[in-house]
This record gives structure tokens, C-alpha cells and sequence, in this order.
């Protein structure tokens, strides 16, 4: 039992090198399996296709980035509810994002760098459409409780909320180090709350 852990934990260790160093396309299950120190064969045994592979390295920071994403959602709706100030939890926003993605920095340079030919090839873009649909959420529950808030045409909300969400992802794959990273999500944030505050109550955030 103890051999078998040790054999996948060099094949995971193995198949990370081999999609960081070719992306999944060019990643090779026998250089896999060479890196590993297994057969073809008993690779097999372990994850029955690299689709399987590649799916087991990032589907589950991608889940708990996704749960962690909307239990923040949550408590802005609760917050609302207390009569917490505007933006309680979309201020900061960047800089929660980018920690989490420096906190699991191997699994989304696999997810953005990596993943083309994959079912998450289009990460950056299913990432800009869950924000999207937040804000738009976001948006009508204000309007909701009363505010004045701005329902953006939908392409306007659509170009503005990828900018972002890119924004972000751009420290990525620019190499930055963690310590850059969180300097440049602070400079995101000071930049995009104003701006979001602006179009969708037509006020500025000194207001």
C-alpha cells in the first residue's frame, strides 16, 4: 500500500513537470511515466487518460476557489442585511483573489498557462462569467432594497467585469512573485472599487 502512494506521488510529482514544461497538448504520458520511474502501464493504473490527469491536479482548487468565491457573495448578502457599509466584501476583492491563487500558485499556472486543449482551456473566461453573474445579482439586489443602482447594458458589464477578472490573472503569467503579486491586487483594488462604485451609483467612494 505504502509503494502504491509512493508511486502516485511521483507520477502527480512527474505529470505537474510534464504540463508545466509542455502544456497538456505536448505533455507525453510516457515522459510521464519516465519522470515517474513507471511503466506505461501501471501509470495507467493510477489515471486511466491524461484528460483524468490534468482534471485531478486542478479540479479541486478550482472547486474550493469556486465555493470560497461564492461563500464571499454570501456574506455581502448578509452584510447587507446588517447594514454593513456598500462593497464590505467586494472591496479587497483582488486581493482575496490573488492570495488564494498565489496559496495554490502550481495549480493555476496549470489552469492558465497550461490547460489549452483541456476542459478548462477557457478558464479565465468561465471565471469572468461567474463574476459577471454576480455582479449583475449584486446589482438587482440593490436595486431591490431600494438604491439607485445601475443595471449596465450587458456588453458593458461583460467587457468591464473581463478586464478585471484578466487584470488579475495577469500577474500570473507574468511570473510575478507573491510579494509583487499582493502589491499589484492592492493597486487593482484601489483602482477598480472606485470605478464600479461610480457606474453602478453614480457616486465616487469618498462620497
Amino acid at each position: 500500500m505504502a509503494g502504491r502512494r509512493n508511486s502516485h506521488e511521483r507520477i502527480v510529482a512527474a505529470a505537474k513537470a510534464e504540463f508545466k514544461r509542455s502544456g497538456f497538448k505536448e505533455a507525453s504520458m510516457r515522459n510521464i511515466a519516465l519522470l515517474a520511474g513507471v511503466s506505461a502501464s501501471a501509470l495507467y493504473k493510477h489515471f486511466p487518460s491524461k484528460e483524468d490527469m490534468f482534471a485531478s491536479l486542478v479540479e479541486p482548487v478550482k472547486a474550493e476557489f469556486e465555493r470560497e468565491y461564492h461563500e464571499r457573495e454570501r456574506r455581502e448578502y448578509e452584510g447587507m442585511e446588517n447594514g454593513d457599509r456598500m462593497f464590505s466584501e467586494q472591496t479587497g476583492g483582488c486581493r482575496w483573489a490573488m492570495e488564494f491563487i498565489y496559496d495554490h500558485v502550481e495549480e493555476f499556472g496549470l489552469l492558465v498557462n497550461c490547460a489549452d486543449g483541456t476542459l478548462y482551456g477557457n478558464f479565465i473566461h468561465d471565471v469572468a462569467e461567474i463574476e459577471e453573474n454576480a455582479t449583475r445579482r449584486f446589482i438587482e439586489e440593490l436595486r431591490k432594497r431600494g438604491e439607485e443602482a445601475i443595471l449596465l447594458p450587458q456588453g458593458e458589464l461583460h467587457l468591464l467585469v473581463t478586464t478585471q477578472v484578466e487584470a488579475i490573472f495577469e500577474a500570473l503569467k507574468h511570473g510575478f512573485s507573491k510579494e509583487d503579486a499582493l502589491h499589484y491586487a492592492d493597486t487593482l483594488d484601489c483602482f477598480f472599487t472606485p470605478g464600479w462604485m461610480s457606474v453602478m451609483l453614480g457616486v465616487s467612494e469618498q462620497n
